[in-house]
This record gives C-alpha cells, structure tokens and sequence, in this order.
C-alpha cells in the first residue's frame, strides 16, 4: 500500500515539474523571437520569473553618469517604465531610439529609467559613449554590481518593467525591445 502512495506522488511530482518547465520554457521561447539576448550567468540557478504583476516595485538606488542619484521612490505618482539594458545588446540599441522618441514626447506622463548593466559592461566610458552617440537624455543609472538587475531578475536584456502611480507593477513585463507604438499602448494601460 506504502509502495503505490510513494509512486503516486512521484507521478505527482513529475507532472508539477513537467508543469515548471514548460511555463519557463514558454516566456524564454517569447523572449527569444521578441529579440531579447539572455545574460544569465553560467551555472547560476537564476529564478527567471521576475517580479510579478501586483507586486510593488522593489526601490532600488542608483547613480547616474551625471552624478545625480535616482530612487525609484522619489517618482510615486507618475507612471515608470524602467528598462534594463547594455551597451552590447544588439537589441536594446534597436530599441534605444524608440525609447529617446517616447520620452522626448511623453516624459510629462511618464518617467523612463534605463537601468545599465554595468556590471556586465567592459567599462563605464562604454556606457557614456553609448548615451552620447543616441543623445538619450533620461536617466540612465549605473547598476555598477548589478545588485539591481538581480532583484528584478532582469535575465535578458533588454526587459522593461512598468510600474503605476502607485508604486506597484500593474502590467507583465516586456522581455526584448519595443517600438514606440508599444509604448504608447503601455503607457495608455498604466493607471
């Protein structure tokens, strides 16, 4: 009687990680033909799920390449996107335009962050030549030990969070790059 209870639950166990599996399987196979580049560190046991919607945005504390100290706290009540990225990423430098454009037109409404991965960079001077050569005027904070990237579990780039007046992530992440248009629509979502 004890041997089939054993086997039941390992039936059990199995289809729970067969579950497991194919759900992360699913948002890295999206990630994938959204164009995002996976940077999770080899043979690190990342947890790829992310902060979920409803959560509150966890705050974090940065500082920019202008010296200047960003909090995401400081912005509660205005709509955030924060955006990871690295100067490598083939498409976050497709993306980086669009995200100039939006802000350019947008920034009274909302608030863009691109947090850089500068732990993951070869040196800071390719951050700044980054921001010069695309003329990006929003914060760009430096996540030098990529302690941020890490809480958010940021494990491709670029991947985009979008936090609400309140504070909290109202919508799902977006993991690869957007065009204006998607941010548009985001930003018409984010209460």
């Amino acid at each position: 009687m004890l041997w089939k209870r054993l086997i039941a639950l390992g039936i059990i166990l199995s289809l729970i990680s067969i579950i497991v599996f194919n759900t992360m399987t699913a948002e890295e196979d999206q990630a994938e033909r959204d164009g995002a580049v996976f940077v999770t560190p080899e043979g690190s046991d990342v947890d790829t799920s992310g902060i979920k919607v409803g959560e509150v945005a966890p705050n974090f504390k940065l500082t920019t390449l202008d010296g200047e100290t960003v909090q995401l706290s400081d912005f509660r009540g205005k709509k955030v996107f924060i955006n990871f990225w690295a100067t490598w990423c083939a498409p976050c430098k497709a993306e980086m335009p669009h995200m100039q454009d939006f802000y350019e037109q947008y920034s009274d409404e909302v608030e863009v962050i691109a947090v850089n991965a500068t732990g993951q960079e070869r040196n800071k001077n390719d951050v700044e030549t980054f921001v010069k050569d695309y003329g990006l005027t929003f914060p760009i904070p430096l996540d030098e030990t990529t302690e941020v990237t890490a809480m958010y579990q940021a494990v491709s780039f670029p991947t985009t969070f979008f936090i609400n007046t309140e504070g909290d992530v109202q919508l799902q992440r977006k993991v690869g790059p957007m065009t204006f248009e998607e941010m548009e629509k985001k930003m018409n979502q984010l209460d």
